[in-house]
């Protein structure tokens, strides 16, 4: 059964063909596998398992997924693209199908002629992700067509999203606040990190989770100082902060947790402090994710905040980012950036500095859908808890 429904499917597929008809191109080619899945997901609602790929999609016809044989039986189960070619280029290094049928890219191109007429414009998104010998192979088999990256164009698709596209993310986000329990009740001495993690992906899994953002952040102590900490061996100790995260996915789209909490279930003074700067920085952002504003508008009170703090040598990462597919995609609101909020946009609020010499590394996040009216938490819990400031 595959993650994509049918009208979600048929109207990416007319947005991507409208790129082609405005620059008169004759098909597009995107990219895609397990590290790089989302743009490949976003029209197929499926990735392969150890090969890569690519999702061809004419102007006019059928559109069809390039990728290897073993995964190609996963593909017209799964996939809400269904015809496939199988090529080296995808395949696992030195693998053998001998059973299977393997074309290569010449011999598409001919079937392409064949079929749609000539081609001679090709659209190619996340081209620069592709392995060297993948692009050269594609290169050599569509000799003399016009090779033109329209991946920016594709990319603002995913930027807003649909009431689906929300309501799996709203789906997510309740997963999310499972796991964040489970995560917070095996935070205690004697623990290790890796219980942490196990409890948060557990609770996730257990409800229907079709996957994870990222491998779930558990540093306790100074492993906070790592930014996006995977949880070890390491046993949690009495005093320490330990910093966790999770994005348990709902057909494919991600949620986000974040949050710093004592390992003996109580904040000392010094503690209760650093929640309270991130709190106070978390409020200030929040207050900000308004219709119209820009990335720089949003970002500057809660660093102006930091900078008055002296913290600012400690920030690594922006403050707002969109979650869709990814749980951190484009576009990022930092303090340079001029896009600009709209309604129908997903984002998380993601405050955190690290490397401080008392408070170490430590985060807060969740997630709002952004409305004409404002920002409505996807987690009301999570909402609650990061602007508590009299906790």
């Amino acid at each position: 059964m595959g993650y994509l429904i049918s009208s979600e499917s048929e109207s990416r597929l007319a947005k991507l063909r409208g790129i082609l008809e405005r620059k008169n191109l004759d098909l597009a080619l995107i990219y895609y596998d397990e590290t790089n899945i989302s743009n490949g997901w976003y029209l197929t609602g499926w990735c392969p398992q150890f090969e890569s790929g690519a999702v061809l999609v004419p102007r006019k016809g059928t559109p069809m997924l390039l990728g290897g044989p073993e995964s190609e039986p996963f593909a017209k189960q799964d996939s809400a693209i269904k015809e496939t070619r199988n090529f080296q280029a995808f395949m696992v290094p030195d693998e053998e199908y001998p059973a299977a049928t393997i074309i290569d890219f010449p011999q598409l191109f001919a079937e392409l002629n064949q079929t749609l007429g000539a081609v001679k414009r090709i659209g190619l998104v996340d081209a620069n992700r592709m392995p060297y010998g993948c692009y050269k192979d594609i290169a050599a088999g569509f000799k003399g067509v016009e090779m033109v990256d329209i991946t920016d164009e594709y990319l603002t698709f995913r930027h807003h999203k649909s009431r689906w596209e929300i309501e799996q993310i709203r789906a997510a986000f309740k997963l999310a606040d499972y796991s964040y329990d489970a995560m917070k009740e095996m935070v205690k001495p004697g623990n290790s990190e890796i219980q942490v993690a196990a409890a948060g992906e557990y609770a996730a899994r257990s409800r229907g989770a079709s996957g994870f953002g990222f491998t779930a952040i558990v540093g306790s102590g100074i492993r906070g100082n790592a930014v996006v900490p995977t949880a070890t061996s390491k046993i949690m100790k009495d005093g320490e902060l330990v910093m966790i995260g999770l994005s348990p996915k709902v057909n494919g789209y991600s949620s986000a947790i974040g949050d710093a909490l004592p390992v003996n279930g109580t904040y000392s003074p010094v503690q209760k402090d650093c929640l309270k700067y991130l709190r106070e920085a978390f409020c200030l952002t929040k207050e900000m994710l308004k219709p119209g504003l820009s990335g720089q508008e949003i970002d500057a009170p809660a660093r102006k905040y930091f900078d008055k703090l002296g913290f600012a040598k400690y920030l690594v990462c922006p403050f707002v980012h969109t979650i869709g597919l990814n749980e951190a995609e484009a576009p990022f609101f930092g303090p340079n950036s001029k896009d600009v909020l709209v309604p129908g946009m997903a984002v998380c609020v993601d405050v955190s500095f690290f490397g401080h010499p008392v408070h170490n590394g430590v985060r807060i996040e969740t997630g709002y859908e952004i409305t004409e009216t404002g920002a409505i938490p996807f987690s009301p819990k999570l909402d609650a808890i990061h602007t508590n400031l009299d906790f």
